[in-house]
């Protein structure tokens, strides 16, 4: 049985898709003030985290593309 994501098992989870998009959410709330620190350290996990946010935005796409072909069938 699934614990978070939605399933015929766990009718009140979320889509794969509302949760990638919460992550991404939180993410970028938490990157807000990366942009001012000037320590090398931090401009990496910028990088690293805008990195990230492209590959959850194709994971959510994809997630979503499920979604429309199991509506649909």
């Amino acid at each position: 049985m699934t614990r978070i994501l939605l399933s015929s098992a766990n009718p009140s989870g979320k889509r794969t898709e509302e949760i990638l998009s919460e992550i991404r959410s939180d993410l970028l709330v938490r990157m807000v003030g990366y942009g001012q620190d000037p320590r090398r350290e931090m401009r990496a996990i910028l990088d690293n985290n805008v990195r990230i946010l492209g590959l959850l935005t194709e994971a959510i796409r994809l997630a979503e593309e499920n979604s429309r072909v199991l509506d649909q069938g």
